[in-house]
């Protein structure tokens, strides 16, 4: 992969699932790599395999809708390593408890799913281009939620796609300032906790039939994409938009929401 030596990139959410790929995959190439979570116990495990890797790492734990904990994530990097030349915007999800139908959703589901996933986000990419006094690459994680309906999770789908229209003006507002701002958009990624909800071989081979590669993502998948976007081969590249589905083009809630309308119209 690309040489990373010599940057130091900060990887929100990078303890667990497509974070840890992607961490992984910053120090595989060389970088050294700060990674922020809320989970103690799982910053302590990467690390200890970032460190294997014979980079330096940092773990900084806290909430990156916290203003006052994304600060402190800013802060933390620039004492140890003194720059920020690459900021992997990952951290974001859906808890199950905030997820339903459209007609069902309440103010706190939607506040949380958008804090998260769009607020916070672009409350961190500004932090990170702050810092960048001389330049640097931000990489916003979006999904294919983005550009495709998602019954269920309808307010998640909204907020990437938000994310993906503000990574288009980041890039055009800040490219003078040399810094460059593109957005990955994962399909189906088999993490611990997708594997929780995937948890029947049917469920897993609907999404497969879908996938003209044949197979679900892997943490793995993302983090390459992500390294090439930091490093210095992708210096013109900036207001991207890249998915990384296997070929995929079908929305995975519309697949279980089809499957649950069918089902009750069999019960009818």
């Amino acid at each position: 992969m690309f040489s990373l030596k010599g940057k130091t990139v900060v990887v929100t959410g990078g303890a667990k699932g497509i974070g840890r790929g992607i961490s992984l995959a910053m120090a595989r190439c060389g970088a050294q790599v700060v990674v922020s979570g809320r989970d103690a116990q799982a910053l302590d495990a990467v690390a200890a395999q970032l460190r294997a890797l014979d980079v330096e790492a940092l773990t900084v734990q806290g909430d990156i809708t916290r203003a006052d904990d994304r600060q402190r994530l800013i802060q933390a990097t620039l004492e140890r390593f003194g720059v920020i030349n690459g900021w992997i915007n990952n951290a974001g999800s859906a808890a199950p408890s905030d997820v339903g139908p459209l007609d069902t959703i309440d103010e706190g589901q939607w506040d949380r799913v958008v804090d998260l996933n769009l607020k916070a986000a672009f409350f961190a990419a500004q932090a990170a281009a702050r810092s960048m006094t001389q330049g640097g690459s931000i990489v916003n994680i979006s999904s294919r939620s983005a550009s495709y309906p998602n019954p269920g999770t309808g307010h998640y789908g909204a907020a990437k796609a938000a994310l993906e229209n503000l990574t288009r003006t980041m890039a055009a507002e800040w490219g003078h300032r040399g810094i460059r701002v593109n957005a990955v958009a994962p399909g189906v990624v088999m993490t611990d906790e997708l594997a929780k909800v995937f948890n029947t071989e049917s469920r897993i081979r609907r999404q497969v039939e879908t996938v003209p590669l044949q197979r679900l993502g892997t943490p793995d998948d993302i983090g390459p994409l992500c390294a090439y976007l930091v490093s210095d081969e992708s210096s013109w590249t900036s207001g991207a938009l890249i998915p990384v589905n296997g070929g995929s083009f079908v929305p995975m809630g519309y697949l279980g929401y089809l499957h649950r309308v069918n089902a009750q119209g069999n019960n009818t």
